[in-house]
């Protein structure tokens, strides 16, 4: 049997990160040579993955890489089955060296693909890891984002956006990180109402119309108070006439309240700004520009982006599920 020194033993678990006794009873079965006691561990991962391909792997981390230039950006999800393995640093670790050798990367498999170092690719390495950790190790989810200026943002290694931007400017890392604590916060789908399909919005409202009316039908049994029905839920359905018929109508009440004419320009701006709030519930939960600033409930993104000099042309969100 091959005498294994204290030194060798460190190497191999300083390269594959496994356990002090894994690594010496890889080199006592490869009687010495460094590269088999590789391909032992690394066939103690395969077994393992084999073993736990069915497990759920819904925790991990999220991490970003976003290049020097700011132009280009990548998030990724490296997942495992428990927050314990999640909040191990030398895990961490492992998922930004994957974010560093995915950096150019536009898919998932190009990142499995990808040289993790000389002796392996990622999908190598996550094999061999999970024999080492012992859980099901996964790339979940992956984005690749490339603007004049990307910025991005990771709240508690569970949840990542990149934002970019058209230009690059004085305030463009504080716009970007700014939008990117939205998205990762508020979670948007689409950039703005303007891009929402018609058939969607048509659908979604008369679904939360119906919603809102079977719950107002419990609520009035209850007697408690009934909710509001919008009429729209999103502001690609209101149209110049269906706000002069807005405004119409509160004119009508006004003067039938008897409040007089000279005053209604300052109450309808009002009254009309209610209105757009009121039937825009889509807008606010799934469009980015539309929602309301989460650091000044008072504007939107859009405005805030707007007073900066900025325009977000587009975002990017990973988060473990």
């Amino acid at each position: 049997m091959a005498k294994i020194s204290a030194a060798e033993v460190g190497k191999l678990r300083k390269t594959t990160g496994a356990g002090m006794m894994d690594c010496k009873k890889a080199l006592v079965e490869a009687e010495g040579d460094f590269d088999q006691a590789i391909e032992i561990l690394r066939k103690k991962g395969q077994k393992v993955a084999a073993k736990r391909a069915d497990r759920d792997s819904s925790e991990g981390v999220v991490v970003a890489n976003i290049n020097e230039g700011n132009t280009r950006g990548i998030l990724l999800s490296l997942n495992c089955e428990t927050d314990f393995v999640a909040k191990n640093d030398t895990y961490v670790e492992l998922a930004n060296k994957i974010a560093a050798v995915a950096h150019n990367c536009n898919s998932k498999e190009e990142v499995l693909a990808s040289k993790f170092d000389d002796s392996m690719t990622v999908e190598e390495k996550l094999i061999e890891q999970t024999g080492v950790i012992g859980e099901k190790i996964e790339i979940g989810g992956f984005e690749a984002f490339e603007a004049p200026f990307v910025g991005g943002y990771v709240h508690g290694n569970k949840i990542g956006a990149l934002t970019g931007l058209s230009t690059s400017s004085d305030h463009a890392a504080e716009v970007a990180k700014s939008v990117s604590m939205q998205v990762a916060s508020m979670g948007a789908t689409t950039l703005s109402y303007k891009d929402f399909d018609a058939e969607y919005v048509q659908a979604e409202t008369a679904s939360r119309i119906a919603a809102i009316e079977k719950d107002n039908i419990e609520r009035g049994r209850l007697g408690k108070n009934l909710l509001n029905i919008p009429l729209f839920i999103s502001r690609s359905q209101l149209t110049d006439e269906a706000l002069a018929t807005a405004k119409a109508t509160y004119e009508a009440e006004l003067k039938a309240e008897g409040k007089p004419e000279a005053i209604w320009d300052r109450i309808i701006p009002g009254k009309l700004e209610r209105f757009v709030a009121d039937n825009t519930s889509l807008d606010k939960e799934q469009a980015l520009l539309d929602q309301d600033f989460i650091m000044d409930d008072k504007q939107t993104v859009a405005k805030f982006v707007e007073s900066k000099g900025a325009d977000v042309v587009g975002f990017k969100r990973v988060s473990i599920a």
